[in-house]
């Protein structure tokens, strides 16, 4: 069977990462968790987990090497709630220290909507379904 997942690098933050996104989000589940060990070049951080989000699979890794390149907002989770309240206390959650690329509001296509880098460099949208 052919299974696809939405691969997270992160670049030695992916462990606070994991931790803000389940104190957002209440179906946010790490069901695996590997860390790397004493023998790494960064111990400590995570070599591999396997997140569930929404009916989503997600993998998510500490890159073991540095790199030039982070995410870009292009890629990001589009995410539906299932109430304004709840969309704007994520909202408001995830963009601390991060940067606000459209600010909640009604741009036609969804009664509420917001678009965010968070601070670990990873873009979300948050959008009430119309």
């Amino acid at each position: 069977m052919t299974r696809a997942f939405t691969h997270l690098m992160f670049q030695g933050k992916a462990r606070a990462a994991l931790e803000t996104y389940q104190a957002v989000f209440p179906d946010f589940s790490v069901d695996l968790l590997e860390l790397n060990g004493d023998d790494t070049a960064a111990p400590g951080t995570v070599r591999m987990a396997k997140v569930s989000f929404a009916g989503q699979s997600l993998i998510v890794i500490d890159s073991p090497m540095p790199h030039a390149f982070d995410f870009t907002p292009s890629m990001s989770l589009f995410v539906e709630m299932e109430d304004a309240q709840a969309l704007d206390t994520a909202f408001a959650r995830l963009s601390e220290g991060g940067n606000v690329l459209m600010p909640l509001d009604d741009y036609g296509f969804s009664p509420r909507f917001g678009w965010l880098v968070d601070r670990f460099g990873l873009s979300w949208q948050l959008s009430l379904p119309m």
